[in-house]
C-alpha cells in the first residue's frame, strides 16, 4: 500500500475562496437551452416553460454565476432579436453550430430562469460581427433602471426592474480562426479597450472579462495575453482561460495527469498578467476567469453526422464515465489551489452539451457522473484555501513528469468551523494511506469521509440506470492525536470533513 503524508496550518493559506469559481455555462448550442432549462410542454415545465426537474439539479449544484449565451455562438448573435414578443422574433441561421436558432430565449427570459436557479448572469458581448454600440447598449438594457431608450424598451417587455448583471465577457475565443469575426490580438485590444471603457461609463460597477487564449496550445498564446492586455490592462478586471481535456487513446494514468497542464497554464497566464502590470508600472493585478473547463470528448464522432440547420439537436452530447469524475475532480482541486488568482471559473456546460445535467426530451433529468465532485466542491469549498505541503509518491507518463498518485488540497471554513479535504487517488490498482499533520487545530472530530469509486472505469449514469456511480459514505477516515488517518481506494473521489473543536 502507497502512502502520502500532509501539513497544513491554519496560517498558511493561499487565498479567500470566491465562490464565482464555482459558475458554469450556458450556451444557445444544442440542447441546452431548448430541451434542457425550457421546455415548454413537458409535464416538468413551469409557467414560464422552464424545467422543474432541471432547476432542481442546477440548485442542489449550488452554481453561483452562469456564463451566457456563448460560447462560439456569441460571436454572431444579435441580442436584439431575443427581446419582444415571441411571436415577431425571427428564426436565424446560427453559424457557429450550423443550426436554426428560435430565439424564444432571449436575455429576459435567462435573467428570469437565473433567478429561479438562486444564480447571476455572467453575459457575453458580441465582439465578432457586432462592437461597441451593441454592448453599451445592452448593458443599458440589462442594468440601467429607466428613462433611457432601451431601459424603457425593456420595461415594455415586462421586465420594470434591471436585471443588474454585474459581470460581462468581452466577446468568445478571439484568437481563434474559427470564431465569426476572428482577429488579430491589435485588432481584439483595440476593439475590447474602446468597448470596455464604453459599457463602464453606463455601468460603473460592472466587471469585464477581456479573453485570453482558446487554449495553451494556440500557437499564439501567450503573444496574444501580452498584446491584449497592452491594450485593455488599466480598463478590465478578468482575462479568460479556456482547456478541455479527453482520453482519446485510453491512456487513463496519462489522462488522470491533465490537471498538472491546466496548473501550468494558469500559473502562465498570471505570471503573463504580472509582466504587463510590471510593465506599464501598474498597481492593479489582475485577475482570472476559467470561464471554460471541462472533460470533452465522447461526443466529437457523432457531431459529425448531424445535419445542418435543425432546432436544438443532440449536439456536443458528452456521456461522462467514471474516469471523467476524477479528472473533473482533480480540475476543481486546481482551481482552488489556484484561488489567490482564479476569482470566477465555469464548468463548460451545465446541461445536455459537455455537462453534468442530463435532460430526456420526453422523460427527466438525471446527475452525470462528473456531477458528484462539481456537487461536493461547491457545496464545502467554502471559506480559506489552506497552503499544503504534500509528500506522495510519483508515476511518469508519456506527457507528465512525476505525477503524484495523491492529488488533494484542504478549506478552512472558519463559519462552519470545518477543515475540509478534498482528495484523488490517481492509482488504479492499490488504495492509499493518506495522513495530515493536523496538530495546528485542535478538538478535531470526524464528521464524514464521503467516497467516488467504482471497479469499472468506464461506467456511465443514464436515465435507465442513473444511479450506477454514486458516492458512499462508508470512507476509512479517522483522526488520532493530531492526525488524520485515511484510506482512500484506488481510483477515487475523496471528501473528508473535519469538525474544529475551540482555540486553545
Amino acid at each position: 500500500m502507497k502512502k502520502a503524508e500532509i501539513v497544513i496550518h491554519r496560517d498558511f493559506q493561499i487565498g479567500r475562496i470566491d465562490r464565482r469559481i464555482y459558475g458554469s455555462f450556458v450556451e444557445h448550442l444544442g440542447r441546452a437551452v431548448y430541451q434542457g432549462i425550457y421546455q415548454p410542454g413537458h409535464p416538468e415545465a413551469d409557467e414560464e416553460g422552464f424545467r422543474k426537474d432541471t432547476l432542481e439539479l442546477v440548485r442542489e449544484l449550488k452554481v453561483p454565476i452562469i456564463r451566457y449565451p456563448g460560447g462560439n455562438f456569441v460571436s454572431g448573435y444579435n441580442w436584439e432579436d431575443g427581446i419582444g414578443p415571441r411571436e415577431q422574433r425571427p428564426r436565424r441561421l446560427e453559424l457557429a453550430w450550423r443550426t436554426i436558432e428560435t430565439n424564444h430565449v432571449g436575455v429576459n427570459e435567462f435573467a428570469s430562469w437565473a433567478k429561479k436557479a438562486d444564480s447571476e448572469v455572467m453575459m457575453a458581448v458580441n465582439l465578432g460581427t457586432k462592437g461597441v454600440d451593441s454592448a453599451r447598449y445592452l448593458v443599458e438594457y440589462c442594468n440601467h433602471e429607466k428613462g433611457s431608450y432601451w431601459s424603457d424598451l425593456r420595461r415594455s417587455h415586462g421586465y420594470e426592474e434591471p436585471h443588474n448583471i454585474k459581470v460581462w465577457c468581452l466577446g468568445n475565443e478571439m484568437d481563434g480562426p474559427w470564431q465569426i469575426g476572428h482577429k488579430t490580438a491589435d485588432e481584439y485590444g483595440r476593439l475590447a479597450c474602446e468597448t470596455a471603457k464604453a459599457m463602464k461609463w453606463v455601468d460603473p460597477g460592472i466587471e469585464l472579462v477581456v479573453c485570453g487564449s482558446s487554449g495553451s496550445g494556440m500557437p499564439t498564446f501567450g503573444d496574444w495575453e501580452a498584446t491584449v492586455l497592452e491594450h485593455t490592462y488599466e480598463h478590465v478586471d478578468y482575462i479568460s482561460l479556456h482547456t478541455y481535456y479527453g482520453n482519446r487513446d485510453g491512456d487513463t494514468p496519462d489522462y488522470l495527469a491533465s490537471s498538472l497542464n491546466m496548473d501550468n497554464f494558469i500559473r502562465s497566464v498570471a505570471s503573463i498578467c504580472d509582466y504587463v502590470k510590471a510593465k506599464k508600472r501598474s498597481r492593479k493585478t489582475l485577475y482570472l476567469s476559467f470561464d471554460e473547463w471541462n472533460v470533452w470528448y465522447h461526443s466529437n464522432d457523432d457531431d459529425r453526422r448531424i445535419q445542418p440547420w435543425s432546432i436544438a439537436p443532440h449536439q456536443l452530447e458528452d456521456i461522462y464515465n467514471f474516469e471523467d469524475a476524477l479528472l473533473v475532480g482533480s480540475m476543481l482541486i486546481t482551481l482552488l489551489k489556484n484561488a489567490d488568482r482564479v476569482r470566477i471559473a465555469c464548468m463548460a456546460q451545465l446541461v445536455n452539451v459537455i455537462a453534468p445535467i442530463m435532460t430526456s426530451g420526453k422523460g427527466g433529468a438525471w446527475r452525470q457522473t462528473i456531477f458528484y465532485p462539481y456537487r461536493d466542491v461547491s457545496t464545502y469549498g467554502n471559506g480559506v484555501v489552506l497552503s499544503p505541503v504534500i509528500k506522495s509518491p510519483c508515476y511518469d507518463t508519456k506527457s507528465y513528469n512525476e505525477v503524484p498518485y495523491l492529488d488533494s488540497i484542504a478549506v478552512l471554513n472558519e463559519e462552519e468551523n470545518e477543515l475540509i479535504f478534498f482528495a484523488v487517488n490517481r492509482d488504479l490498482e492499490e488504495e492509499m494511506l493518506m495522513e495530515a499533520d493536523l496538530r495546528a487545530f485542535t478538538g478535531l472530530s470526524l464528521v464524514s469521509h464521503t467516497v467516488l469509486e467504482n471497479d469499472d472505469l468506464k461506467a456511465v449514469n443514464s436515465e435507465e440506470n442513473p444511479y450506477n456511480v454514486l458516492p458512499h459514505d462508508n470512507g476509512k477516515a479517522a483522526v488520532e492525536e493530531g492526525r488524520l488517518k485515511a484510506l482512500l481506494p484506488k481510483a477515487s473521489w475523496n471528501v473528508i470533513r473535519l469538525k474544529i473543536g475551540n482555540k486553545e
